[in-house]
């Protein structure tokens, strides 16, 4: 009985863990991380190397231990988005970074994410707050994959697998990610490696991968691969995504090469004293936006997975007191909620009652 329990047992968790050397993705980045400026000792660096990207972990157990209301009380209203023709500026946020933005009668999808945990295994890992607002088969045609980084909550499997089966846009990824994709069985036609200030030009739109601060992997190595934020020029519009990022002094610079934005899509969720220069905090994201001459900010990043000890509703009490005191354009939309740039809500507090 005891040997075939252990048997059982023993099938159970190959079972389970059975993507996860897959998940993990590619184990070498390819040669042309190499030849990157930014790549020395084996691994990729921030452009400025102050701070500390190293979690303080007496801290963060401390703050673990807070009182904090991690996940709603009661369900996120999810809206389900109606797609019709692209258009000239729209955004819908789907949920964490993953955000759908029409521009110029084109789509962009970033870091699509639509699977019930951001982990490499199904069964462990955080997972979602709210349902997806429109599965990867529900989704228009897209023009433009573009991915920051290789994190779990970033760069997911089953939803390559599933845009790879469903559409035929490029994947538009910072150097090295591209291995990843290539190992899950995307084309290389497919797939379009930037390192930080080159562009492509994809769909009639100029994606142009811009620096960030924060690190990569998805096993043991440390930094293997690029992360970066984006710039989506069309010939009248342009838009600005951070991906993950400490706050530093680089969204001056790519606010004077590539600025003023009509709207920025900022990261300001899962962030903590204990890793004060890996996430931005909601002023600080609101600081970026500033300093990269932004007109509408859409704060992403948050409320979908808890990656933090933040009471769940934080970050968005925070993002609108900030751009109160600052008079700065903010719209915060419910998951799948599609709102037009020119002319979005004014934040109606719609997370407050979830308590």
């Amino acid at each position: 009985m005891k040997i075939r329990f252990g048997v059982v047992a023993a099938a159970a968790v190959t079972w389970a863990f059975r993507d996860v050397p897959l998940a993990l993705g590619a184990l070498d980045p390819g040669a042309r991380v190499r030849r990157s400026p930014h790549y020395r000792d084996g691994s990729f660096h921030n452009l400025s190397d102050g701070g500390t990207l190293q979690p303080d972990t007496r801290q963060a157990a401390r703050e673990m231990l807070r009182r904090e209301r991690r996940r709603p009380l009661l369900p996120v209203p999810v809206v389900t988005p109606r797609f019709g023709p692209p258009g000239d500026l729209e955004v819908c946020w789907l949920g964490h970074g993953t955000s759908l933005v029409d521009i110029e009668g084109k789509r962009v999808l970033f870091d699509p994410v639509f699977s019930e945990r951001c982990s490499p295994s199904r069964l462990l890992g955080p997972q979602r707050v709210h349902e997806v607002p429109v599965p990867v088969e529900g989704l228009p045609r897209i023009d433009v994959i573009a991915i920051s980084h290789d994190h779990y909550d970033h760069l997911d499997l089953p939803s390559v697998r599933a845009l790879l089966r469903t559409q035929t846009a490029p994947f538009v990824v910072p150097l090295g990610v591209g291995a990843h994709l290539e190992r899950w069985g995307v084309p290389a036609a497919r797939i379009v490696e930037l390192d930080w200030d080159e562009s492509a030009v994809v769909a009639g739109l100029k994606v142009t991968a811009t620096p960030a601060h924060h690190f990569s992997g998805r096993a043991f190595a440390r930094n293997p691969t690029l992360w970066c934020s984006f710039v989506v020029a069309g010939g009248r519009r342009r838009l600005y995504y951070s991906g993950d990022s400490g706050y530093f002094s680089g969204y001056a610079q790519i606010g004077a090469a590539h600025g003023p934005f009509d709207v920025t899509l900022m990261q300001v969720g899962a962030y903590s004293p204990a890793w004060p220069d890996i996430h931005m905090t909601p002023e600080e994201g609101l600081a970026a936006h500033r300093d990269l001459r932004g007109e509408l900010f859409v704060p992403v990043h948050w409320g979908t997975f808890v990656l933090a000890p933040h009471a769940w509703n934080d970050p968005p009490n925070r993002v609108r007191a900030e751009a109160k005191a600052l008079d700065l354009r903010v719209a915060i939309p419910r998951p799948g909620e599609r709102i037009t740039v020119d002319g979005p809500p004014d934040p109606d507090g719609w997370w407050e009652p979830l308590g």
